[in-house]
Formats: structure tokens, C-alpha cells, sequence
């Protein structure tokens, strides 16, 4: 760190200051939704959502609406892909009073979305970025970065919270850069701040992360600086954003794979598609005006069904990220280090009851299901043990995942300096808009300049203008963080024992803190369920995920599968891969029950699950040999 560094940054400090001082908070967009207004859609939408008694369409009733959108009849808008982006795309149109249908290959959030970080970043690397280079263009992603920041975490407060994240440094330089970045972070975010950023000393951040290192290989930690991001239960979030949809009127039907795109004959339009539901292999065709390609890292195969030659947008990377137990960090506080000793980010956080380590940025194939190597896994731990004063070992990994990051190139540009994280929006054939890259903080954003798009090329006439910016999602209404006592005070988990009597136990804190931070409002039907159905046993030991979850979600949630709940109804196949193995025997065995299912799916939904657990790799199911960290 030199002291040129630090001079610029402190210049920069000035202007940003001058700049912050004025209306520069609110990006053109935002300002638009804030006036959009709602009238009778919006109005009819928050009555449902603050309903406790309000339940999603059924899947047969939604493949119904998404075959009865006929040519002479057709949707407005059809999408495909239901993660964080899709389902936002279906949620904004919706709201907008348009006819809305979404369909997904597999499950919502079932790819990229389910994978992320769970940060919810301000974008204080693009703030890095506008300092050193005077980039006016990277600060105005910070502007919007914070305030999509801060409308998610208001717009579902049960999922998404703010979370306090350490930088150690080890020589005074770093303390002075650092501090002085993250106040002109403080500074820029103005009304959006989460909290005040602060230095703590090198004792008072021993207190805070007993396991921080206080010694480096040739340096002592001189103090840490504290700043504040957000965190979130990323699918979770996604199915909320689905059945929110869903109940704005959007046909959303999981486990429904396009096949083919439909082309007017005489305009050469894009005017539907042929879908094939996976469930029952039954295939249909539905119309709409304009079709959104929002499929993530699989954009580039909807695309080519249009033109085979058409070039790849898509430049995949594979971010790796590992579990481990929670003695690896504290209880509501993360570690980041913005740059190891080979220029990564490396950074440890504390989610759901575990810690979450990550993370890795290298080139890969598009898959379906993407594995982490054994490499990608030691990089990490050998990376975090830098900072730790505790063994760090292979055999502690719970989890290992790898998620596809659709880093998208404009096809429109001249050259490859366009790969961005940022997201790219157009109309390549009549009818199909596409919309890829971006980031789960700004999905709702994105999700809004999908939508102005498709209005555009389909000359559609919505209701209003978007309303998505301040509407709270399912389960947020209403919603305290000190709702779960009600759920331990008024409810027991009635569990039937090996022998088949059912005897009482309590809602311990636990069970009703997670319950009440997974399902928000609609908590209570959780406990209802198992109270009043003997559905109250813990599905695994050391976890509070209770049988009553896999009925509600098989009821309320469309959860199609055993892998739609141990991965992204419920988190153990992320949080504990061996755990959820223990679990699948009962969790099949409750779906087969919800949807009638015989043996033999029964036996296929056995299989289908552990061969999916088998790509997380946990210390049981992966080859390593003579690692450092074994």
C-alpha cells in the first residue's frame, strides 16, 4: 500500500462527498418505479400477501393458464427460467397488470441462484474501482448497488438481514486504506447505510473473532475495520419471489423444459414456445406476445434454438464455495480479505447455523450440475487458514458446492473488453428478449429493464408502471424479528415415535427461530402442521428442520421433488451434505404421501437425490490424497 494510494483516496473522498451531497441517490430507474404508482393490481396483491390464509394456485391450475395461452389468445409475456432474474421478470410483469407465464427446466433457483454467495454487496469493489481509475460509470453502480441493497432487505426481512464483515490488517497502512475506503463507502451510501463502519483494535477484534489469527508469517494484526453488507437465504428468497408471482396472477410451473421456440411463419417472429413437463412428459404449446430468455448460463441454448450459428454470449465461471462447522466463525460477524497473497477475495461467513467459506473465479464448462474439484476446495482452506488461528481440515467440509456465473458479453459489441458483471438486455430476433449477467443484490432491477424491453417489442399495455421496488414478498408482512417467540409460546411439535404413538415436544427457540426466518408469516401454518398432524420431528440431528416443512412446501411451495426440498425449500444439502443423506429416507416418504406417489418413484426419487448430494463434497463422498488441510 503506498501513500499515493492513500492521497488519492483521500482526494477521491472530497469529490464523492461533493457528489453525495446532491440528488445523486435515486438512479433514473428507481425514480421511475417510485412514481409508478399501483391502482387495483397492486392493491389486490398486498391484501393476498398480508393474508395468512393465502395459498398459491395449484400446478395443474397453472399448466392449464400456460396451455390455454393459444395464438389467438396469448400471454403477454412468457419467461423461461425461474431463478432469481426470471421469477423477478414474471413478479414485475405481473404487477404491471399483464398476462404473465413462467416455466423452468428443473426447480426455482435450481441453478446459479441457489449456488451464490449469499451477500447482498453494496458494491464496495466497484467504489475501489471509481477511486483509482476516476470512473464517474463504476460509482453509479455503487449508487444503484446500495439501493437495491437496502429495498431487498426491506422487501423480505425474514431472508435477508445486514451483516457485520472484518478485514484484518496487518500493517498501519492497511488500517489507514481501509478506513478510509469503508467511510467513503459509509459516505456514498448516505440514507442506504446498514451501519457505521469502525475500527477495532487488534484485542477488541481478538473478543469479537476468537479464531482470527493475531500473527501473520511476518506481520502482526494491527486492528480490523468493520463494515456492514447484506446476507440472505438466496433460494429460499427465489421461491418466495416464485409463489409472490404466483399469487400477482403469473402461471409459474417448475420442472418444465422448453423445447423448441415458436416463429410466425409470415412476420418471423418469436410468438411461444413448446414446453414438455418433465413430470409427466406430456408436451403443449404456449403463446405469448414477447418471450424472455432469462436462463442464466443456459441463455446462449435458448438463443440457438432461433439461429444455430448465433455466437455465445456467455462466458461461464465456477465460484466455489465449501461449509464448515460454526466454531469456524462467530455468530453474526463475517471475515473478508479483499486481496490474499495471490490478489483474491477470500472471506468466511456465518450462515444458517454454519459457516460458509468461498471463494474461487476460474473458467468452466456450462453443466447442469457442476462439481467443485478437490483443488478449487484446498485453495480455499489453504487461503482462510492464513487468517486463522485454528487447524483447518479437510475432514471438517460439510459441503462443498460450484455455482455458474453467467458473465455476459454484450453480442452487439466489437470486442471481448465487454464481459461484465453487470447485465446485458436485448432483442436479437423479434419477439425474444434476453436478459443475463447481473447479480442477485440488483435482480429487481434487472428484472424491471427485462420487462421495459418486452413492452417495448410487444407494444404491450400495462396497467401501471413498476411497483416492485417497494412491494414486501410473500411471508413479509407483518413479519418481527421477535415473531418466533410466538411460534415457541403457542405451538408443540407433536412427533410420532419408532413405536407409532405420538407424543408431545417443544417448540424449542431453535426450531421456532428457524421457522419463523424461513417462512416469515406463513410460520405459523408450518406449526400448525406439526401440531395437528404429528409432523413435528427434526429431520435430521443437529438441525432444525422439522417434517412438517416437506408437507407445507409440497402443499404451498410446489415442491416437486426430494431435491427440490433438501436443496432448496429447506438449505441441508448445502449446510450438511451427510445430514441431508440421513434425511431423504423420511422426506421421500412425506412427498410420496402429499402426491400420491408409488414405489417406484419412490425408488427414483431415492436415486435421483444421492446422486445429486454426490456432487457436494463433503469430506465423506470426495477422493482427496495427502492434502495439506487432511
Amino acid at each position: 500500500m503506498s501513500v499515493s494510494s492513500l492521497r488519492r483516496l483521500a482526494v477521491s473522498a472530497a469529490v464523492i462527498a461533493a457528489a453525495s451531497g446532491g440528488a445523486v441517490y435515486l438512479s433514473p430507474s428507481v425514480a421511475s418505479s417510485d412514481r409508478a404508482g399501483g391502482g387495483p393490481v397492486l392493491d389486490s396483491l398486498k391484501r393476498t400477501l398480508g393474508d395468512p390464509s393465502a395459498s398459491v394456485p395449484s400446478r395443474s391450475a397453472q399448466e392449464s393458464a400456460l396451455i390455454k395461452a393459444t395464438s389467438s389468445n396469448p400471454l403477454d409475456v412468457l419467461v423461461i427460467g425461474g431463478g432469481a432474474t426470471g421469477s423477478g421478470v414474471a413478479l414485475d410483469a405481473a404487477t404491471r397488470g399483464l398476462r404473465v407465464g413462467l416455466v423452468e427446466r428443473e426447480d426455482f433457483s435450481s441453478g446459479t441462484s441457489s449456488r451464490s454467495t449469499k451477500l447482498i454487496h453494496g458494491g464496495v469493489r466497484y467504489l475501489e474501482k471509481a477511486v483509482f481509475n476516476l470512473d464517474y460509470g463504476q460509482l453509479k453502480l455503487v449508487f444503484h448497488a446500495l439501493e437495491e441493497r437496502k429495498q431487498l432487505i426491506e422487501n423480505a426481512p425474514h431472508l435477508c438481514h445486514a451483516l457485520p464483515c472484518m478485514t484484518p490488517c496487518f500493517d498501519w497502512f492497511e488500517v489507514v486504506y481501509y478506513w478510509m475506503g469503508l467511510k467513503m463507502y459509509d459516505l456514498v451510501a448516505g440514507p442506504r447505510l446498514l451501519h457505521l463502519s469502525r475500527y477495532y483494535s487488534a484485542q477488541e477484534s481478538a473478543e469479537l473473532f476468537p479464531t482470527l489469527a493475531r500473527k501473520g508469517k511476518d506481520k502482526s494484526l494491527r486492528g480490523t475495520v468493520v463494515y456492514y453488507d447484506g446476507q440472505m437465504n438466496d433460494s429460499r428468497l427465489n421461491v418466495g419471489l416464485a409463489c409472490t408471482a404466483a399469487l400477482a396472477g403469473a402461471a409459474v410451473l417448475n420442472h418444465a423444459e422448453v423445447v423448441s421456440l415458436i416463429t410466425d411463419d409470415d412476420t418471423k417472429r418469436i410468438v411461444g414456445a413448446r414446453v414438455r413437463n418433465n413430470l409427466t412428459g406430456k408436451e403443449f404449446e404456449s403463446y405469448a406476445r414477447v418471450v424472455v430468455n432469462a436462463a442464466g448460463p443456459f441463455c446462449d441454448s435458448i438463443r440457438k434454438m432461433v439461429d444455430e450459428d448465433t455466437k455465445p454470449m456467455i462466458c461461464p465461471s465456477s465460484g466455489v464455495h465449501i461449509v464448515l462447522p460454526d466454531y469456524y466463525s462467530p455468530e453474526g460477524m463475517g471475515l473478508i480479505v479483499p486481496k490474499t497473497k495471490d490478489g483474491r477475495v477470500v472471506f468466511m461467513l456465518p450462515w444458517l447455523g454454519r459457516t460458509v467459506a468461498g471463494t474461487t473465479d476460474s473458467n468452466t464448462s456450462i453443466t447442469p450440475l457442476p462439481e467443485p474439484h478437490e483443488d478449487e476446495i484446498q485453495f480455499i482452506l489453504d487461503a482462510i487458514s492464513d487468517y486463522l488461528n485454528i487447524k483447518v481440515r479437510r475432514t471438517d467440509v460439510l459441503s462443498a458446492w460450484s455455482g455458474i456465473r453467467p458473465l455476459a458479453m454484450d453480442p452487439t459489441a466489437k470486442s471481448t473488453e465487454s464481459i461484465s458483471r453487470d447485465h446485458v438486455v436485448f432483442e436479437e430476433h423479434p419477439g425474444l428478449v434476453t436478459i443475463t449477467g447481473g447479480k442477485w443484490t440488483t435482480y429487481r432491477s434487472m428484472a424491471e429493464d427485462a420487462v421495459n424491453a418486452a413492452i417495448k417489442s410487444g407494444k404491450l399495455s400495462p396497467t401501471n408502471g413498476c411497483v416492485t421496488q417497494k412491494l414486501q414478498l410473500l411471508g413479509s408482512h407483518g413479519w418481527e424479528p421477535s415473531s418466533f417467540t410466538a411460534l415457541a409460546q403457542q405451538y408443540v411439535r407433536m412427533k410420532k415415535t419408532y413405536g407409532g404413538k405420538v407424543v408431545p415436544g417443544a417448540m424449542d427457540t431453535a426450531a421456532a427461530k428457524h421457522l419463523s426466518h424461513a417462512y416469515g408469516s406463513m410460520a405459523e401454518r408450518v406449526a400448525i402442521i406439526a401440531q395437528e398432524e404429528g409432523l413435528g420431528k427434526r429431520l435430521a440431528h443437529g438441525h432444525p428442520f422439522l417434517e412438517a416443512e416437506v408437507a407445507y412446501c409440497a402443499r404451498h411451495e410446489y415442491c416437486e421433488s426430494a431435491v427440490d426440498f433438501i436443496a432448496r425449500r429447506c438449505r441441508i444439502a448445502f449446510l450438511d451434505t451427510d445430514a441431508a443423506a440421513r434425511a431423504l429416507q423420511r422426506v421421500v416418504e412425506i412427498l410420496a404421501s402429499e402426491h400420491k406417489w408409488d414405489k417406484s418413484r419412490e425408488k427414483q426419487e431415492m436415486q435421483k437425490a444421492k446422486e445429486f448430494l454426490q456432487t457436494f463434497k463433503s469430506s465423506k463422498n470426495a477422493q482427496f490424497h495427502d492434502g495439506k488441510h487432511n
